[in-house]
């Protein structure tokens, strides 16, 4: 696996502390306006944590602008490497945990996709995970089931590679699927349960495919 180099680390870590700093002191002067009384110290910690994730949204969001991530292979050392280990750290420090809980309720969550740059249309949910939402699109009226992964990335050894995954409308993808880097779903199709959608594949409309690797079972 490709070592995340020191100034991809620098550069998270100062991202990081100007959201812990907006969080908290957002959280203090919200608070600080109100009187509370002993429930202050609730107040300010539960302001301090919903304040702090909506300025980490507002800074992924702008340090992908700055670093956007690019489809294709990333070469060590080049700026799309560098925006991809970014992205990266901040999944796994930061999002990661608010992903995978199972206690946001699904209209909840989709907010949180949406905050990180998914594309998703109207009435789309996700119970699964999908990594690296801006290089992921769903059309309406889709559900990811409980526990499934959605992946834009490529790791194999050294080589590390960005591919846009296109989910189309109508589409049902089964509990503890896992669909990979490149893979384009037509309208209606469905993923069943535990398949695994190799990096690449291409779903017809209105098909069903299934099993370990996913191969067309119908349509």
């Amino acid at each position: 696996m490709r070592r995340i180099g020191t100034l991809e680390i620098v550069v998270f870590l100062g991202l990081l502390a100007l959201i812990v700093l907006l969080g908290i002191g957002g959280a203090a002067w919200l608070v600080g306006m109100l009187t509370l009384g002993q429930w202050r110290p609730i107040a300010l910690m539960a302001a301090a944590v919903v304040l702090t994730y909506l300025c980490a949204f507002a800074v992924y969001r702008l340090a992908l602008r700055v670093w956007p991530l690019v489809e294709g292979s990333a070469a060590p050392g080049s700026r799309a490497a560098f925006a991809a280990n970014l992205n990266i750290l901040f999944y796994l420090l930061l999002f990661n945990s608010l992903i995978r809980t199972h206690f946001l309720p699904l209209p909840l969550l989709r907010l949180v996709y949406l905050a990180l740059g998914a594309r998703l249309g109207e009435n789309t949910y996700s119970a699964g995970a999908l990594l690296d939402p801006p290089l992921i699109t769903i059309g309406s009226n889709t559900i990811v089931g409980h526990d499934a992964v959605v992946f834009a990335h490529v790791i194999e050894g050294e080589r590390l590679e960005l591919q846009r995954v296109w989910i189309g409308s109508g589409v049902t993808i089964g509990a503890h699927a896992v669909i990979m880097a490149g893979a384009r779903i037509g309208d209606g199709a469905m993923i069943s349960v535990g398949a695994v959608l190799t990096k690449g594949s291409v779903v017809g409309p209105g098909e069903v495919w299934g099993g370990i690797p996913a191969r067309r079972l119908k349509g």
